[in-house]
């Protein structure tokens, strides 16, 4: 059977840009650029008037990444370069990666909240290519129990203007925790893997 008009989802940048500072730009005078180097956030100076989500080189999982870290971000923190927090590059030990999964369960709990908005597949990031062993499944399940978290309790106001807007412009369903099931969530239950709001 011939099937005609199904179009497929593309997942175009552009699309999160025009979305993001649709519904933002204004209202939070910030916008989201591509970026041609390593994601940056920057406030607005004397030579621009608006602060800035620089996402890196034109990847649509890096612009998620970075709105979310916005949408973590208080008022205060948004008047700060990189909201005022320090970045530790690859080649982290063991105890750094540790400190490093521990502030971004966060972040990375909305991504995957934005990316099932937009219908786009999502999976943590632990952002070290050092060699050290680590544990991603442990890292996703974490990120999953904070995840089913928002899910009950809520996101902030701004986190749900985007959410719907994605929501609109893509067609997706209603957020539900069955939307993040993923290989191994099944283990978390056995392994006793955190709280929701741990």
């Amino acid at each position: 059977m011939l099937l005609r008009n199904v179009v497929p989802v593309s997942f175009n940048y552009q699309d999160l840009i025009t979305l993001f500072n649709n519904t933002f730009g204004d209202r939070f005078n910030t916008v989201l650029i591509a970026g041609e180097d390593e994601p940056v956030y920057l406030p607005a100076d004397v030579q621009n008037r608006q602060h800035r989500i620089e996402f890196a080189h034109g990847f649509y999982a890096s612009a998620l990444h970075e709105i979310a870290h916005w949408l973590v971000a208080g008022e205060q923190r948004r008047l700060l370069v990189d909201y005022g927090y320090w970045y530790e590059p690859d080649g982290r030990d063991a105890k750094l990666q540790a400190e490093f999964e521990k502030v971004e369960i966060t972040p990375q709990a909305i991504e995957w909240v934005l990316a099932a908005s937009c219908g786009f597949k999502f999976d943590v990031s632990v952002d070290n290519l050092g060699g050290i062993s680590i544990d991603r499944l442990s890292f996703k399940h974490k990120v999953h129990n904070r995840v089913m978290g928002y899910l009950k309790d809520g996101l902030s106001e701004r986190a749900m203007l985007l959410i719907n807007a994605f929501q609109d412009f893509y067609h997706t369903p209603v957020l539900s925790p069955e939307l993040f099931n993923y290989q191994g969530l099944g283990t978390a239950d056995a392994n006793n893997i955190g709280t929701a709001h741990e």
